[in-house]
C-alpha cells in the first residue's frame, strides 16, 4: 500500500474524499475524488467517465429513487482546456463555470461558493467539499459545513502543488458514528507517490480497506493527472468496487 495514505487508512468511515496535488519526483498535477457509502442508497452508486469529466451514477434506479438523487448523483470532475472543478454536489458546475476566465483558482472557488450551504440531509448536514486545479503553481480546497447554531461555515485554502506532496478533505472527522462529525479545520497532508493515474487510484483504494469484510464501505475511486491542463490532456482511472467483485 502507498504509504503516503495512511492517515486516510486510519479513518474507519471518512466519508467522500477529495486530494488535491501532485505526482512524485517530476509529477503532472494530481485530483482524487473517492465515495464510501453506508447506506444501500450510497453504496449503489459508480463513477463513470463521460467526454467532460467523472460523474456519479446510480447502479439500482431502485434504491437511488429512495433516496435523494440531488445528493446522490452529479459531476464529481468536469474538464476542459484551462481547468478542472471537482466537488461532492452539485456545485461541480458552477466552479467550472468560475474557472472559463482562467483566475487565481482560490478567488475562483470562494467566490463561487459564497452562496452555496451544507447539504440538506438531516441530522447529519453532509459539508460541501470542493476544489479546482488551473495552470501554475496552485490549486485550492474549500469546505462548507454546518455550524454548532445551524451557521454555514466555509473555509478555503490554497494549495502549493509541491512533487510528491497533496492536501486532502474529507466530509467526515473518520469516526464511525451517529452522527457523523464534519470535518472541520486544514486539510490534512498526504503523500503522492508514482505518476500514473490508474496506480494511485488503487494506492488509495487499497488504503481504505478495512479491518473486518463487513465494514467495507468502499463504493468508487477515481483518480486525475493533469498531462496538460491548457491543452485538455487529462489521464483518468476509475475503480468502481462493485465491478471488482
Amino acid at each position: 500500500m502507498n504509504s503516503g495514505f495512511q492517515n486516510l487508512s486510519a479513518m474507519e468511515y471518512p466519508g467522500r474524499i477529495l486530494i488535491i496535488g501532485r505526482a512524485g519526483g517530476q509529477g503532472e498535477p494530481v485530483i482524487i475524488y473517492a465515495i464510501p457509502g453506508r447506506s444501500p442508497s450510497r453504496q449503489a452508486r459508480r463513477l463513470e467517465w463521460k467526454e467532460d469529466g467523472v460523474w456519479v451514477q446510480p447502479t439500482d434506479e431502485k434504491t437511488i429513487r429512495e433516496g435523494n438523487v440531488d445528493l446522490l448523483v452529479y459531476p464529481a470532475m468536469l474538464y476542459f482546456p484551462g481547468g478542472v472543478a471537482v466537488s461532492n454536489g452539485k456545485q461541480t458546475s458552477d466552479v467550472r463555470r468560475a474557472l472559463e476566465g482562467k483566475p487565481d483558482p482560490l478567488k475562483a472557488l470562494s467566490s463561487t461558493l459564497a452562496s452555496w450551504e451544507y447539504e440538506p440531509d438531516a441530522p447529519i448536514f453532509t459539508p460541501r467539499i470542493s476544489g479546482c486545479l488551473v495552470p501554475g503553481p496552485s490549486a485550492a480546497l474549500g469546505l462548507i459545513r454546518r455550524g454548532a447554531e445551524g451557521e454555514v461555515l466555509r473555509s478555503f485554502h490554497k494549495i502549493p502543488l509541491a512533487p510528491g506532496k497533496g492536501k486532502m478533505i474529507t466530509t467526515y472527522q473518520g469516526a464511525n458514528r451517529d452522527p457523523l462529525l464534519s470535518f472541520a479545520g486544514a486539510p490534512a497532508e498526504v503523500e503522492i507517490e508514482g505518476g500514473d493515474a490508474a496506480g494511485i487510484a488503487e494506492a488509495v483504494y487499497q488504503a481504505l480497506r478495512p479491518r473486518s469484510p463487513e465494514k467495507d464501505y468502499r463504493v468508487a475511486v477515481s483518480c486525475l493527472v493533469a498531462r496538460d491542463i491548457a491543452g485538455n490532456a487529462y489521464e483518468v482511472s476509475i475503480i468502481n468496487r462493485h465491478e471488482r467483485n
